[in-house]
């Protein structure tokens, strides 16, 4: 039998699917089957086809061969037809090389009449190649191009590719539904245009060139909610937005208008407000089948891409406390630049969550509105990849690039997205090809630096009447039905920019502000008044049982069996609770109560400085036991190690956060200064959104810090930058010395009837301190303390007066101790902001008076709170204890490192050494 006699007995479609493999997995393909494929691919890059038979030692029959031929065809249209698409309306697109043409193919015009059993593969059955090359070019080259055969899921590609040829990758809409679509292209139009003549020179970012992004997103909604979603969290930057929240959305024009007026109003002195392109949204959608949704607009800075993180973590909170896990009832969806999308790093860190335990949503939409510009930047100095989607590579996601002047195709992409994305639960990105009809604000002068791009666009008709001449030649519409359309809708906008002018405010509404009903914006009264932290000692006796025991079914690590054992010891001998009990009972109590925990971070599961082990693992089988989990209770303890990111896990745990009041959002940064990774979520989100937005946010920062001789990045967490952030009761800011006193920090968080952000100076070396320890007690009974008075000393004695925070009191101490210096009193502030100040005054009067009075910290003095506390504590004459001015937190040798601590810390106890 001849060596290659198998080729006849095999259907074209299974050698497509076999060579699709050869090219990803080689070594995985049959030993025959790779030497065919090897030996096909080496003479058509050689120009040897004729002599493949030779080439390969073999007489493989003609047909065969000239089957193969089409396959490789059909393989490369698969695989680059998406760079000879008509996908760019108003400029050339680059050229590339080799084209699809048949030359390269090892095929000749004179075969376009020949019939071939490999358009079977197409769902053809057998025919011409002009046929097939009619289809090939139909789904692949025209208004949509598609990426996809990178990926890994041969089910996936086979789902994509029967998708594709159904009606040629083509719509097939009635003449209702392309009414509808025309109705959203020219309330889109007309939008602008109304506020293009009344607010002239006015900040909006047009829709105008990716018009279709709006009968697009109507599309998904309506085609989404009919296959069982019932919410969508959108993120999108500037450009378009009002034009979605008016027409998507459904925000009155009236509130929009009000916000071009300037008279957005509201009652809250706190509240400053923002500009009207960064503003969040909710609204309940009944669709045309008569579904009912919910849609929310998270709130967006300037930072484009900040919000996609935040995006994801308020669709992982509903999915866990409202939609119970159920990944199909709920869709993200990010509309990004092209610029953005291609330039920002946070993208990419957001995208590597897209599968991770702690992080999954079950697929995010991603929309690109490609202007092909950013601010003033030609796409070619924008980005050294061929596309702005490329990072969709990453995690192997599916992309359609679409020509924005066709709207159906449009539309088509999107219900390919919502397919594809409840099918496989994974992302999908839509590259809507158009451009920007005017400067960045409608202020700028594009001209300047794209005269050529824009002389194009000026002469370039818009999308709505592209397409209502299509209609018109198909018989769909009249003339004069674009006509009646702008007429009645642009007379809308006048009833209601005539009813905004006759108003004098207009309220602002925060993002979901029906989930946070019963809850209030925390004044400084309220933060300082006492919480009610208390819990049951029964209940704790009870709680610590169970979070201080492993299965007795299962084996263990010895060290980590030790570990639990002594937390056991410590809470029912020795009564001596360390760091990791008080915390871990602070998440218990709380989970008791009925709130849910979630932290996660960079190892938190055990903990960076391996203390809190909440997450323990079996010997033998690496199973994972959560004892939290295993309590009996209504609450839940999440947590999970997440990836090596800052920027994108704060923004995801404060989306979390945002949209889960009732659940405990904890962030851990490794080490303290890692969180200047993070520090545009800090800035934009953490510390104004409560002013800018009115959304309360109840998120948890863990930062550890002290000064420990380990280098710049593992000493400071930066105290002084957050402290800067701090006004008008924004946040929280705590470096506590207790088990307890952290204990009811964390429960008194969840125990306000509001929210704030919290940032916790949390130690490291306190961790096992043989002093840092805390009674049961004193959790069931106590209470969050934000200072303490130094009882050690008899204060009229004193004749130095000290204030610290946090890891420092415990080496001043021990100096004190060494020195027998009871003439010097320490106070340990517990909350830096708000600062207590009444309850320092306090503790000041029970001093003498006259006495030296010094703040002392172990940061440089142009760091930690030094600079807060002159502002702050101004009612007394501070004298500074601490490190000279560095450029750097500290010092890198231990020795050196050493020496300045003990310097700060004569200083403290002897003025001159200053």
């Amino acid at each position: 039998m001849d060596k290659y006699s198998f080729l006849n007995a095999i259907h074209p479609e299974q050698i497509s699917e076999l060579y699709n493999t050869y090219l990803k997995f080689p070594d995985s393909v049959e030993p025959s089957w790779r030497a065919f494929f090897q030996g096909f691919d080496f003479g058509l890059e050689s120009d040897s086809l004729e002599d493949l038979g030779v080439e390969m030692g073999a007489n493989i029959p003609q047909n065969v061969l000239d089957e193969f031929k089409i396959i490789k065809l059909i393989d490369g249209y698969r695989t680059r037809g998406h760079l000879f698409t008509k996908t760019n309306p108003v400029r050339e697109r680059r050229k590339y090389s080799p084209t699809l043409g048949l030359e390269n193919f090892g095929l000749s015009d004179s075969d376009l009449q020949s019939e071939f059993e490999a358009g079977s593969i197409l769902g053809l059955g057998k025919t011409t190649l002009a046929n097939i090359v009619k289809h090939l070019e139909s789904i692949y080259c025209e208004s949509i191009g598609i990426e996809y055969m990178y990926i890994r899921n041969p089910d996936e590609i086979k789902w994509i590719q029967n998708w594709l040829n159904k009606n040629d990758n083509h719509p097939q809409y009635d003449g209702d539904q392309k009414k509808q679509i025309l109705k959203k292209l020219n309330q889109a139009l007309s939008f602008e245009t109304f506020l293009h003549s009344k607010y002239v020179g006015q900040k909006r970012f047009s829709i105008e060139g990716v018009d279709a992004l709006i009968p697009g997103l109507d599309t998904l909604m309506e085609q989404g909610a009919e296959q069982g979603v019932e919410q969508f969290v959108v993120g999108m930057a500037h450009r378009g937005r009002l034009n979605v929240l008016t027409n998507i959305f459904g925000k009155a024009p009236e509130k929009i208008f009000s916000e071009f007026d300037s008279k957005e109003y509201d009652e809250a002195e706190l509240f400053d407000g923002d500009v009207k392109y960064h503003m969040g949204w909710t609204s309940f959608r009944e669709t045309n089948g008569g579904k009912k949704v919910r849609m929310d607009l998270a709130p967006n800075p300037s930072h484009l891409e900040t919000v996609n993180a935040v995006v994801g973590g308020i669709s992982r909170a509903k999915l866990d406390n409202e939609l119970g896990g159920d990944e199909k009832k709920l869709i993200p969806i990010l509309i990004h630049g092209d610029a953005a999308i291609a330039g920002q790093g946070v993208v990419y860190e957001f995208v590597q969550m897209a599968q991770l335990e702690g992080y999954r949503t079950g697929g995010t939409i991603h929309v690109v509105a490609n202007n092909q510009v950013g601010f003033t930047t030609n796409y070619l100095d924008a980005r050294s990849s061929t596309y702005c989607t490329d990072i969709a590579k990453v995690t192997l996601s599916p992309v359609l690039h679409v020509n924005a002047d066709d709207v159906e195709a449009v539309c088509h992409a999107f219900t390919f997205a919502l397919d594809f994305r409840m099918e496989f639960g994974r992302d999908v990105f839509i590259d809507i090809l158009g451009y920007r009809k005017y400067g960045h604000n409608e202020g700028d002068e594009p001209r300047f630096t794209q005269p050529k791009l824009y002389k194009a666009i000026s002469k370039h008709e818009n999308p709505r009447d592209i397409y209502a001449k299509k209609l018109a030649a198909q018989g769909v519409i009249e003339k004069g039905y674009v006509k009646s359309l702008e007429v009645a809708y642009k007379e809308d906008l006048e009833n209601d920019l005539e009813a905004s002018r006759k108003k004098d405010k207009t309220v602002i509404t925060p993002i979901g502000a029906d989930d946070w009903d019963g809850y209030k914006l925390g004044a400084v009264d309220d933060i300082l008044e006492k919480a009610d932290t208390t819990f049951p000692i029964k209940k704790l006796d009870v709680i610590a049982e169970g979070i201080t025991k492993l299965p007795t079914d299962k084996k263990f690590i010895r060290k980590i069996q030790r570990i639990i054992d002594d937390r056991n010891k410590r809470y029912t001998e020795t009564n001596e609770l360390d760091w990791a009990m008080g915390e871990l009972l602070a998440y218990a109590t709380l989970m008791e109560e009925g709130f849910d925990v979630r932290m996660s971070g960079q190892d938190v599961e055990r903990g960076t400085f391996s203390h809190r082990h909440a997450v323990i693992k079996t010997e033998d089988d690496a199973e994972e036991i959560n004892l939290h989990n295993r309590l009996g209770v209504d609450g839940k303890f999440h947590i999970y190690n997440s990836l090596l990111s800052e920027y994108a896990v704060v923004g995801f745990d404060y989306g979390y956060a945002m949209a889960a009041p009732k659940t405990l959002t904890i962030w851990e940064a490794q080490f303290g200064d890692f969180s200047n990774g993070a520090q545009i979520m800090l800035d934009q989100y953490i510390s104004a959104a409560e002013a800018k937005w009115k959304t309360q946010n109840g998120l948890v920062m863990l930062l550890p810090h002290g000064y420990e001789g380990q280098g710049s990045e593992h000493s400071s967490a930066r105290m002084e930058r957050y402290l800067q952030l701090c006004a008008r009761n924004n946040m929280i800011m705590a470096d506590v010395t207790t088990p307890a006193n952290f204990y009811h920090l964390l429960r008194r968080q969840m125990k306000w009837n509001f929210r704030k952000p919290l940032v916790v100076f949390t130690p490291k070396s306190l961790l096992r301190h043989p002093k840092v320890v805390s009674t049961k007690e004193e959790l069931a009974t106590g209470s969050f303390q934000e200072t303490f008075d130094d009882t050690y000393v008899t204060k009229k004695n004193v004749t130095s007066l000290v204030f610290c925070t946090g890891k420092f009191y415990y080496d001043l101490i021990e100096r004190r101790e060494e020195n027998g210096r009871d003439d010097v009193a320490i106070v340990r502030i517990e909350q830096l902001f708000p600062l207590p100040t009444e309850q320092l005054k306090q503790i000041i009067e029970t001093y003498p008076e006259g006495i030296d009075y010094v703040w002392a910290q172990e940061e440089p003095k142009n760091m930690g709170a030094w600079g807060y506390m002159l502002m702050n504590f101004d009612f007394i004459k501070l004298r500074l204890a601490s490190r000279r001015v560095y450029s750097a937190p500290a010092a890198g040798s231990s020795t050196r490192s050493k020496a300045r601590h003990k310097n700060v810390i004569d200083a403290v106890f002897d003025a001159s050494k200053e």
